[in-house]
């Protein structure tokens, strides 16, 4: 097997164990504090025994050494989680996960704030198609049952914190940055315990709160391993089918419509987001395939 198309195996993996993620949430019945709590204490100690078996302590020892961007990647981190879960508890999930899909815009405008990365014609372009189209999904939360623009906003943060740890990770392009990831994960279930009950919870839904840790611990490895194989154009191609398929997966289990004005925006969103990729997939393509050999032809 080729290591590119190992990539694409564990990349697909780890994006479909990512899926489910919005569901779990709907379906395990508890407060979002105490879904946080279990989601990101679950998922954060099984990472972090994978640490200490494959690595141990060195690489702790190595993202300590990263200073304050590896600092600021680990805090950044741990508030996404409990953001998640507070945003797919007051908003639809497809509005959730097309507004996590503008993750690499937030990322292309603090690369130009803080690493001086000039805007390219092809990504001013997809934001104008994809700004648009988080319009859109916030005008139809207005006139949806499962939507609300409050929502929306923060699910619009956790997004934009998303892309704000990828770029500062960036700093630290040589140091494997996979044991700050449990480390914010088990920060966040101990600020969680401040308002969770823990308690409650896993006595009679301990299957689903499992799974659901469980899950995104798999996904979590799956997606750290995959894109070292494939460029981000494909990974970024990839990660878009957790958009698609997770409100979908939440409307067929559960009947959650996203609603006309949430499709309309989102198809926007991901056909945007799927052209620049796809562009940049070709260039890339382009720029790496080898020139042909020049064939002599008798005259």
């Amino acid at each position: 097997m080729s290591e590119h198309l190992k990539g694409l195996l564990i990349t697909t993996l780890g994006v479909l164990m990512i899926v489910p993620d919005s569901l779990f949430v709907r379906m395990i019945a508890a407060d979002p504090a105490t879904i946080t709590f279990w989601r990101a204490c679950i998922s954060g100690s099984l990472i972090l025994a994978g640490c200490l078996v494959f690595q141990g302590l060195a690489g702790f020892r190595a993202v300590a050494r990263t200073g304050w961007p590896g600092l600021l990647y680990t805090l950044l981190m741990a508030t996404t989680a409990p953001g998640f879960v507070m945003a797919i508890s007051l908003t639809s999930v497809a509005n959730v996960v097309f507004i996590f899909a503008s993750i690499p815009i937030f990322a292309a405008i603090f690369s130009r704030i803080f690493l001086g990365e000039p805007f390219s014609r092809r990504m001013v372009l997809t934001m104008g198609a994809v700004l648009p189209g988080l319009g859109i999904i916030a005008y139809g939360s207005s006139e949806s049952e499962v939507a609300s623009w409050q929502g929306d906003v923060i699910a619009l943060a956790v997004s934009a914190t998303f892309a704000a740890a990828l770029t500062a990770v960036r700093k630290v392009r040589a140091t494997s940055m996979i044991p700050a990831i449990p480390v914010s994960y088990l920060l966040s279930a101990l600020v969680m315990m401040i308002w969770a009950t823990p308690g409650q919870a896993m006595p009679s839904q301990w299957p689903l709160i499992l799974a659901h840790g469980g899950f995104i611990a798999m996904s979590t490895c799956l997606l750290t391993l995959g894109p070292r194989y494939l460029s981000s154009a494909e990974v970024s191609l990839l990660i878009l089918l957790e958009s698609v398929l997770a409100p979908l997966l939440v409307w067929a289990l559960i009947g959650e419509d996203p609603g006309p004005w949430a499709i309309f925006g989102g198809a926007l969103v991901i056909g945007a987001l799927l052209v620049s990729n796809v562009i940049a997939l070709r260039r890339r393509r382009i720029r790496t395939s080898p020139r042909p050999p020049e064939v002599s032809v008798p005259r």
